[in-house]
């Protein structure tokens, strides 16, 4: 099964975990070491008492594993930048760095993302069974996926890019994060194609795309996306362009 197709991402994951851990591998650490600093960040914190091998806190150490130290080959160079972007930008902008990471990750985290976004635009706000019930029309009828719905609404709430209303389960959207650099801007659209299955779409798809709720990303041409990293831009016209990942990026 293809990363497209998975769940994956079914646990509470606090942003500072994913800080803890980003900065353990932007500052050379091996995973033996990770591990054992996660083991004991976690121990009060998560299955209290619990050592099983597949316990929610091996679970929680899997998921930030994935997304900051053991990536895919074809996430290499967006990781080396993710990791220099890491000290370039402000702990407050981090998390466009960890969001990146983690929709590219888990496609199925991204597809929470973007129904979230899509309602918050809709109406205002987004439900946990509204949420849910588009991701089980893609993923299928199954509790997994009602649970992990749930736990990545909670996590957005975690992260500050969604904010609790009085009606218990539904969000409103957190005030949005502007983002204005350029080298910034192109890696978190290269976020987004990673986690596209066909890794191409529109340019003006792939900037006005509700899975980035939480951020205002500034307009740049897409001559200057494709300066960064592994974005190739396919010119249909004027009108109509589309982005894509190098052959290198995808293979």
């Amino acid at each position: 099964m293809d990363r497209f197709s998975q769940i994956g991402f079914v646990q509470r994951i606090n942003l500072e975990w994913l800080e803890n851990i980003a900065n353990m591998v932007a500052l050379g650490n091996n995973e033996d070491s990770i591990n054992i600093a996660l083991q004991e960040l976690l121990r009060n914190k998560v299955s209290i008492g619990g050592n099983a091998a597949r316990g929610n806190r091996n679970i929680m150490i899997s998921i930030l594993k994935k997304i900051w130290l053991k990536v895919p080959p074809e996430f290499d160079s967006f990781h080396k930048r993710a990791l220099d972007l890491l000290n370039q930008l402000s702990l407050d902008q981090h998390i466009i760095l960890h969001w990146g990471m983690s929709i590219a990750t888990y496609p199925f985290l991204s597809v929470v993302a973007e129904n979230t976004g899509r309602l918050l635009r809709l109406q205002g706000s987004a439900s946990a069974s509204q949420v849910q019930r588009r991701l089980k029309e893609k993923y299928g009828e199954r509790e997994t996926v009602s649970r992990a719905v749930r736990r990545i609404l909670r996590n957005f709430v975690q992260w500050g890019v969604l904010v609790d209303t009085a009606d218990l389960g539904v969000y409103s959207p957190s005030n949005s994060l502007k983002i204005t650099g350029e080298e910034t801007i192109s890696w978190l659209i290269e976020a987004v194609l990673h986690s596209t299955r066909n890794y191409r779409l529109p340019l003006k798809m792939a900037f006005e795309t509700p899975m980035l709720f939480p951020f205002k990303l500034a307009s740049i041409p897409s001559g200057t996306l494709a300066n960064y990293g592994q974005i190739e831009v396919i010119s249909h016209d004027l009108n109509n362009e589309l982005i894509t990942l190098k052959n290198e990026a995808h293979k």
